[in-house]
């Protein structure tokens, strides 16, 4: 199978984020993927409260999402859309950061609400304090396709390694971890976490992010990491789509799952335990 990793700076405006992605998307199909994925909070990177409560809709209002399911439609791929902000109609107002997988019949497979919010202070002039805007979800979420069983996950999750190992034990092939990561914890963390988790449960595992400096009208400029990237069950990094926007391509194997499994067998050699003493 064949999958794509776009990579976007994408601004605070979500109609212009749509057409953006809408060319790479198209420009994904004409390379012959199967499986298109975008980054993490596709539809509008904001600092801005203000901001994000004058342009996000609920999920059935935004259009984005509409747009994206065109494009499979159209195409007929599986297009997983790594997150979108969305109004939930809460009554403290937090939005839901919800992944998205739609099917060659433009319709919705699965859907993944955030579970790890990214409350943080990466320096003194660094904070992030996800869950005052964001409301966390509490379901790990396995989506089955024809392409491989993919287990759906966002950004921060990654540090949560139970997670991931839940959905392997569950039957995920693919684990799909689209992000918004920050410069700092990206040079440090970034590659050595996804690698870990494909090590860990024997399952490929593809990161698209966002990248560079965000446009803002409103609130503080973010900036992100970029480097989406591609991991096999090995741990071996299959590409690394640096800092510039762009489609990332790459053939996956299924079968190698199944190798890397059978060659160290660690999901089978779970034991029970008392905690620490």
């Amino acid at each position: 199978m064949r999958a794509a990793l776009l990579q976007t700076t994408a601004s605070d405006d979500p109609a212009q984020n749509t057409e953006t992605l809408r060319g790479m998307v198209r420009e994904a199909v004409a390379q012959g993927a199967d499986l298109v994925c975008t980054p993490e909070v596709s539809n509008c990177v904001s600092s801005s409260r203000a901001r994000q409560d004058e342009v996000l809709r609920p999920e059935a209002e935004d259009g984005m999402l509409a747009a994206m399911r065109e494009e499979a439609a159209r195409a007929g791929i599986w297009l997983a859309l790594g997150s979108i902000a969305v109004k939930t109609g809460d009554a403290d107002g937090r939005f839901a950061n919800r992944s998205l997988l739609i099917g060659p019949d433009g319709a919705i497979h699965a859907r993944y609400d955030k579970i790890h919010m990214f409350d943080v202070a990466v320096s003194e002039t660094e904070t992030y304090r996800e869950s005052a805007g964001y409301r966390p979800g509490g379901r790990a979420v396995l989506a089955e396709t024809p392409l491989a069983p993919l287990g759906l996950t966002i950004c921060y999750d990654v540090r949560f390694a139970h997670l991931y190992r839940d959905l392997a034990q569950a039957g995920a092939a693919i684990l799909l971890v689209p992000s918004a990561f920050s410069p700092v914890t990206g040079a440090a963390h970034w590659e050595v976490l996804l690698r870990a988790r494909a090590i860990e449960t024997g399952c490929f595992v593809l990161a698209a992010a966002q990248t560079g400096r965000h446009p803002a009208s409103a609130g503080r400029a973010r900036e992100t990491w970029g480097h989406s990237l591609a991991v096999d069950p090995w741990g071996t990094v299959l590409a690394d789509a640096g800092t510039a926007c762009g489609v990332t391509i790459v053939d996956l194997d299924p079968t190698e799952v199944a190798q890397a499994r059978q060659r160290v067998p660690a999901l089978t050699h779970d034991r029970a335990y008392d905690g620490p003493a």
